[in-house]
């Protein structure tokens, strides 16, 4: 039995169980303390765990908090971050000291599982991925903000023009605000393929938009430009923290459907080591792509995926959801083939499964994705292919005598 501690951490302290062998077999002894939360707290509570030769500390997941401990403590402590919802406490001797007790005891004998942490430079990159994201999706939330104050004033321009964010989409409401109401010119300040729609642009130009509707629509307008602005900061300071990942960005870039932002987000969330993933199952169930197992009495029952990596699934369902259109790729017959009996959304996750198959391959061997093509599934087994086309002309009431094409000589 290991010399083990468990330490329950809040806001502002933390209960640290050291758990000591006795000196008979089966025997040990527990000792609480309580320490702060600052960092001088948990330096000294770093001296007290190493003064007691604790050859293993415990501690859970618990929101931010756990991080302000851990990173210090892994200095000099072989320290072993668990998933909370894996250690719960027994029902009703839940106290932040027996906690802290419960984290000591299975450590002690090696039946706590790690959660994976990345190292340092992978977090940098984290930080930043994650927070572009957040970006993104304010200036998104921004840009509607602004169409649905237009359309309140009985301009509709999107009725038109569905992209948002184009010129042709900035340069109008720009000219609103300074005071133009003509129709017929606004709709004239339209560009490139939009020129064509500018009778319907005419038609949706016209409202009742004021000065009240000016100064909301420049105030939106604003805090747009603000996050375009924040985001090409972000993505400048992300291509130099993720120069030492290049060679993984290049690879990533190659599979259908991932663009160089996408493949920076799966490199900051699984860390581009596999070598921590033993195989593409583990990094699967580990991103929440993998069906769970719940099986009793013989039966299986509910077996939906777990919840996984929220941002790298998020990152993951949006290249789904765009190469399921694919018509010449491997992935889009991946989603064609369950989409008709399992529907679209068991189909997407099929493809988020089979993309990190590649991508934990194609990390692990160096090698460029190698697609199979859309005629997979018919080349894998070429008999159920056949039998099913000519069932299928049969039922529409076709007479089918298959013939084997000659091959060209």
């Amino acid at each position: 039995m290991k010399k083990g501690a468990g330490i329950d951490i809040s806001k502002r302290d933390a209960k640290a169980c050291v758990r000591l062998p006795g000196r008979l077999a089966g025997q040990y002894t527990s000792t609480v303390t309580t320490w702060g939360s600052t960092t001088n707290k948990v330096l000294a509570l770093r001296e007290h765990l190493l003064r007691a030769e604790v050859t293993l500390l415990v501690m859970k997941a618990t929101s931010e908090y756990w991080k302000q401990f851990y990173f210090p403590l892994e200095d000099g402590l072989n320290v072993l971050l668990a998933n909370a919802q894996q250690v719960k406490n027994m029902p009703g001797r839940k106290t932040d000291v027996s906690d802290a007790a419960w984290l000591a005891q299975p450590g002690a004998y090696g039946l706590v599982r790690a959660s994976f942490v990345p190292p340092e430079p992978i977090r940098r990159l984290r930080d930043l991925t994650r927070t572009r994201t957040m970006f993104i999706r304010q200036r998104a939330t921004e840009i509607q903000r602004g169409e649905k104050l237009r359309k309140d004033t009985g301009i509709k321009p999107n009725s038109a023009a569905t992209d948002l964010t184009g010129v042709s989409s900035r340069t109008m409401p720009g000219a609103l605000i300074e005071g133009e109401r003509d129709p017929a010119v606004l709709a004239n300040m339209a560009v490139y393929s939009l020129r064509a729609k500018i009778p319907a642009l005419t038609e949706t130009l016209n409202g009742r938009f004021n000065d009240h509707h000016a100064f909301l629509t420049k105030m939106h307008l604003n805090i747009t430009d603000g996050h375009t602005r924040t985001i090409a900061d972000l993505s400048t300071r992300t291509g130099e923290v993720l120069g030492p990942f290049a060679a993984a960005t290049d690879l990533l870039v190659s599979i259908p459907g991932i663009s160089e932002h996408v493949a920076e987000i799966i490199i900051a969330e699984t860390g581009a080591d596999m070598t921590v993933f033993p195989t593409a199952g583990h990094l699967r169930s580990w991103a929440g792509t993998a069906p769970g197992n719940n099986e009793s009495a013989g039966r299986i029952k509910n077996s939906k995926t777990r919840p996984g990596d929220p941002n790298l699934k998020a990152a993951l369902g949006t290249v789904a959801l765009a190469i399921s259109r694919s018509k010449k790729t491997y992935f889009g017959a991946k989603y064609r083939r369950p989409a008709a009996r399992r529907g679209p959304m068991k189909a997407l996750v099929a493809v988020e499964h089979a993309i990190l198959i590649a991508v934990w391959n194609m990390l692990t061997t160096g090698e460029n994705y190698n697609d199979p093509g859309p005629d997979f599934f018919a080349r894998l087994q070429p008999a159920k292919t056949r039998a099913r086309a000519i069932n299928q002309l049969q039922a529409l009431g076709h007479t089918v005598t298959p013939e084997l094409a000659q091959q060209p000589a």
